[in-house]
Formats: structure tokens, sequence, C-alpha cells
């Protein structure tokens, strides 16, 4: 049903998205990506590796490394997916959002809502105190 492939949007070492090979009807649960949680004292750890840009806040004590396609899935305001924590399952499940057509990039939003506009965390621009 998904497929990573290069993506248009990227332009570095890893421009890598999910595509759809076949037809996603809206609603359609396409993807569930395990995760690996971690106790949020332990990110200090992570915050000095790549996988920092993986990682995604997991209920209040937790942050957690998505596998599968989940790490994949490129950003957009406008999204055509979106995901649900399932903590019982340890995974992020990744709904259509729209109906998404074969050979077309899945997006999501990484605010989480997709309908939050705001700015990403590594667009802020963070000022020295």
């Amino acid at each position: 049903m998904i497929e990573v492939r290069n993506s248009s949007i990227s332009d570095g070492e890893f421009n890598r998205g999910v595509f759809a090979t076949q037809d996603i009807k809206k609603g359609t649960l396409f993807h569930e990506a395990p995760v690996v949680p971690y106790p949020n004292e332990q990110h200090q750890y992570i915050e000095k590796t790549v996988l920092d840009d993986y990682v995604y806040e997991y209920g209040i004590n937790h942050s957690a490394i998505v596998l599968g396609y989940g790490m994949l899935f490129n950003h957009s305001y406008e999204p055509n997916a979106t995901y649900d924590i399932s903590f019982e399952k340890h995974t992020f499940d990744y709904y259509a959002y729209k109906d998404i057509k074969a050979g077309e990039e899945i997006f999501i939003n990484y605010n989480g809502d997709v309908e939050d506009t705001d700015p990403l965390w590594f667009q802020k621009d963070y000022k020295e105190t």
C-alpha cells in the first residue's frame, strides 16, 4: 500500500518520502508504526544524535522513536494523512485524512493536529538567554 521513494520536496542527503502504491480512501488505516518509548530524562542522550530529529512526544513522561515508515513521512501544513498514538499497542497509527491517489506522496503535519500551523520546532527562532 505504501513505499519509500525519493521525494522532490527534500534536497538533503536523505531526500526520501512515503508514497502510496495504490489509491487509499479517506479514513483508511494504512500503516501501524511500532515505537521505542523511553523516559524523558534519557532524552539528553538522544539529543546528541541524528535520532533527535525523529522523536515524538509519547504521553506525559516519555518520548518515543517511531520505527517503520513512521520516521519517513514528510511534513505539510496541508497534509493528506494524520496519525493517532496507540498506547495499548505502542504504535503510531497512520490514516488517510483525504483520499490519496496511487503515486502521491503522503504528508503529515509534524505538529500532530492537521490544522496546527504553528512553526515547527526546527523552524523556531531560538534566542540565547
